[in-house]
């Protein structure tokens, strides 16, 4: 994991060169840096306004189309896409070209943790404060509020958002097992053993949702206990890093975290090539799994929920709802024209996003297109009835993740001490509840 600690100087350096810039004389645009920005349409030369969204989503797995399909509709107002990556990196230099002024105008947040720090640095636009003519609790449902900061929308989540475990259906059958819709990490576990053929794994992960089980149990225990102390030692949390460290050490069903990480290991396709037969992932893979000519596959897909560390799935939560957080700018000069592009966004000009798995939330979206649009020509090669459940009939309640950054990445940073062996189980749940209980008490 790389060390992030000095982040927030590099921002605060980067944004302390930026001002001594303007110091010595500012350009036409740096001269508008900085003020007040408001409602109104920039003054009309004749010229469309120009627009630049930000997203994590490569180009060609739907942006583009839906950018093309904006722009044919809307000569007064064009939009430019600027791809970046949804990682530590790509999110650092989001971040930055806010900051320095540069041009973005729209940007696509993926965690409520990411969100929150753009809120705190005045990125993210109160959109209540400038726009009162779209409901989004009454479009989205109520898996919208989860996204509320202090009772304020700073964007607009746009996707219903699916998080599951893919299976080689061809593998579970001869293995004579069945696709499960409701299992724990042991069954899972179980799953892997009988799955594993010679030297290869019977599960694989992303590392985005990597950790996503210890928010699913904290997110409803708390993240701290009554008394106001960190409860990273929460017993569940012990039970998946002792799960997972013995499907890595013991039963060699899933891949050292250290190898994973070296490695950079290409899961999805270690996936898609049959090599693996369980991966769990999110609603994105379809880009890749629809995708024949780079990945192509001769077995079909079917999908399970992520599985649950308690016994009882009766308080169990799924991480989920809607996402792709999209804000408005603070800083952007062009607000309103701004605002006109993310209602018909939502609203159903997203539509050629669910090639990649993102599927409208707004209830005003046309949803059988959507889907047509997700499966496209590849519909038999999926398990229909497992697909459907995951993506629409799975009651599951679930949760959007909100543990501050720096704390996610202290977690993570001790949890690999203890899969690489550096640290024991003991030493890696007291170092977290220590690093935590130090954070609460600077009241970061």
């Amino acid at each position: 994991m790389r060390n992030k600690n000095g982040w927030t100087m590099l921002l605060i350096g980067v944004l302390l060169l930026a001002l001594l810039a303007g110091c010595g004389g500012k350009t036409a645009s740096s001269a508008n840096e900085g003020e007040g920005t408001d409602n109104s349409k920039a003054p009309s030369s004749g010229e469309p306004v120009k627009l630049t969204m930000w997203g994590g989503v490569p180009p060609e797995a739907g942006p583009q189309e839906v950018i093309d399909a904006w722009n044919a509709e809307h000569p007064d107002i064009q939009v430019e896409y600027v791809r970046y990556v949804n990682d530590d990196d790509g999110n650092l230099k989001l971040d930055t070209a806010m900051i320095t002024g540069q041009d973005v105008d729209l940007f696509v947040n993926y965690t409520l943790s990411q969100t929150s720090k753009r809120v705190e640095s005045n990125l993210a636009l109160d959109l209540s404060s400038q726009f009162d003519d779209y409901d989004i609790d009454e479009k989205m449902g109520p898996d919208a509020e989860s996204w509320k900061i202090n009772g304020k929308y700073y964007g607009m989540p746009t996707t219903k958002s699916a998080f599951f475990v893919a299976l080689n259906k061809d593998a579970l059958d001869a293995a004579s097992l069945p696709v499960p819709k409701d299992w724990t990490w042991d069954e899972l576990r179980e799953y892997a053993k009988k799955l594993k053929v010679g030297n290869n794994y019977g599960f694989i992960q992303n590392m985005e949702p990597f950790v996503d089980p210890i928010d699913s149990v904290l997110s409803q225990e708390g993240y701290t206990k009554a008394d106001g102390t960190s409860n990273l030692d929460h017993p569940l949390v012990r039970k998946w890093l002792e799960t997972l460290n013995v499907m890595m050490k013991e039963d060699k069903t899933t891949p050292p975290l250290g190898e994973q990480l070296t490695s950079k290991m290409p899961v999805e396709q270690v996936f898609l090539s049959g090599e693996v037969p369980m991966l769990n992932i999110g609603a994105w893979m379809l880009r890749s799994s629809n995708n024949f000519t780079d990945f192509p596959r001769d077995f079909t897909i079917a999908f399970a929920q992520v599985p649950r560390l308690s016994d009882s799935a009766d308080s169990y939560v799924t991480r989920g709802g809607i996402g792709d957080y999209i804000s408005i700018n603070a800083k952007s000069k062009k607000q309103a024209e701004a605002w006109e592009f993310l209602k018909w966004y939502a609203d159903g000009g997203m539509a050629p996003m669910a090639a990649g798995g993102r599927l409208p939330a707004s209830k005003d979206a046309n949803q059988e297109e959507a889907l047509n649009s997700l499966l496209g020509d590849k519909k038999d090669t999926y398990d229909l009835d497992s697909l459907m459940h995951v993506m629409f009939e799975d009651k599951t309640p679930t949760y959007v993740r909100s543990l501050p950054q720096e704390v996610m990445d202290m977690r993570a940073q001790e949890y690999e001490k203890y899969f690489l062996d550096a640290q024991s189980l003991d030493q890696t749940l007291e170092a977290m509840v220590n690093r935590h209980n130090t954070f609460l008490k600077e009241g970061k």
